[in-house]
């Protein structure tokens, strides 16, 4: 339980990315006056992950486009960055972190927004040189320089972070081939009949699919990668190797702690509180219990990062808010720009309206009594809060009508059917 906080007791931040720049700026915007120590482990100022596998990838933007806050805010803040700083352990009893050097610093209530690490499944070779993994600006810089053209890069999984470096590495010019165990890309996430969507996008761009694929072992020559052999034999040679198989949620701090974990992060309630008094936990660690769907969910997106500060900033200063947005994400690879929200488990069927060839269509996952449960907008940018109150309403709606371009989905709203 949480104890009230007052103005000025101190609130120390764990994790330096989007999620703790915008937990110490809603503290601020909230009123509070105390002390705000932000803590991260890597030197550069917090900034957004997403560009790392779109723009900054793909040569468009730098990393001061993407940083959240020059570091002057911080200064005019009074909010304290400590980089380049590794809290090794917590202590909720005494209300203090330790830092790598012994120090210790007091707090009256700690955000841990530690983030996740890019996940590294056993596979033999991956120790070698020219294997990279991408989850800070500095995995993208050493990524980019071996992204030259007609470099030719194999890349171990088909879900976003592959296929976004997949896109980026073609328009630098590189050969590009995607293993993915799964029977389609993105499989997990969106289901057979979105995931070809996305297989046929990358074979028009000319990357070299290999689905329903186990990959054996990543081949090396003088400890530097040369490829992948896959299990039958197929042999994919490459200059660099990249193993994007998803992230694992950094929850070793927490843990060691005793705070209590769960679906492999960090356990909160929907106002974002941790087992631990005066704990909180926002961004790819927390594992939240969601109001609408009565389970708890942990995402890593942009989304979550960005919001979930404003809910626990506000339990933290006093107010008594709680975390129920829909779940969403977004992604672009060449000419496609997607945004999909809710949540899809338990969908029994997809429908589509408009014209999926020409990547301009609206996708809906439907359950078996006809209700919404998630949806996409493809190339199509009106439609985001008709999509939202769909999902929201949660009634029944005609699949045929809902597949109808011209049927409005405000009429959809308020009939059902």
């Amino acid at each position: 339980m949480a104890t009230q906080q007052t103005d000025t007791a101190p609130v120390v931040i764990v994790g330096a990315g989007l999620a703790g720049a915008k937990t110490a700026e809603r503290l601020r915007a909230d009123g509070h006056t105390g002390p705000i120590t932000l803590i991260g482990a890597e030197g550069h100022l917090p900034y957004e992950r997403p560009p790392l596998s779109k723009e900054y990838l793909a040569g468009k933007k730098e990393l001061a486009d993407f940083t959240v806050h020059e570091r002057s805010w911080y200064e005019e803040k009074s909010v304290e960055l400590r980089l380049g700083t590794v809290v090794t352990a917590v202590d909720t009893a005494a209300k203090t972190v330790t830092l790598a050097g012994g120090e210790q610093l007091a707090y009256s209530a700690l955000v841990l927004a530690t983030g996740s690490r890019a996940a590294t499944p056993p596979i033999p070779g991956a120790g070698s040189d020219g294997v990279y993994t991408l989850r800070t600006v500095d995995d993208a810089q050493r990524l980019i320089a071996a992204l030259g053209e007609g470099s030719r890069l194999a890349i171990v999984g088909g879900g976003w972070i592959g296929l976004e470096v997949a896109a980026g590495a073609r328009g630098r010019g590189a050969e590009v081939a995607v293993v993915e165990a799964a029977p389609q890309p993105l499989h997990a996430a969106m289901g057979p009949e979105l995931g070809k969507v996305f297989a046929d996008l990358h074979r028009r761009h000319g990357v070299d699919l290999h689905l329903d694929a186990r990959v054996e072992e990543i081949t090396v020559a003088g400890n530097t990668a040369t490829g992948l052999r896959l299990a039958g034999g197929t042999e994919i040679a490459a200059d660099a190797v990249l193993i994007a198989v998803g992230a694992r949620a950094e929850t070793s701090l927490a843990e060691a702690a005793g705070i209590a974990v769960e679906n492999g992060g960090v356990r909160v309630d929907s106002g974002l509180r941790t087992s631990a008094a005066d704990v909180y936990a926002v961004g790819d660690i927390a594992a939240a219990e969601h109001p609408r769907y009565g389970v708890r969910i942990r995402t890593e997106h942009w989304a979550n990062a960005l919001n979930q500060p404003a809910v626990a900033a506000a339990n933290i200063t006093g107010d008594t808010a709680v975390y129920d947005r829909l779940p969403y994400f977004f992604t672009d690879q060449y000419e496609l720009g997607m945004e999909y929200r809710g949540r899809a488990a338990g969908y029994t069927r997809v429908v589509t309206r408009g014209d999926v060839d020409a990547l301009e269509f609206l996708a809906f996952w439907l359950d078996d009594a006809g209700r919404v449960l998630a949806a996409m907008n493809v190339g199509i940018w009106d439609a985001g809060d008709d999509i939202a109150a769909l999902i929201g309403a949660g009634t029944p709606v005609d699949a045929d009508r809902l597949a109808d371009p011209s049927v409005p989905l405000a009429d959809l709203l308020e009939t059902g059917v």
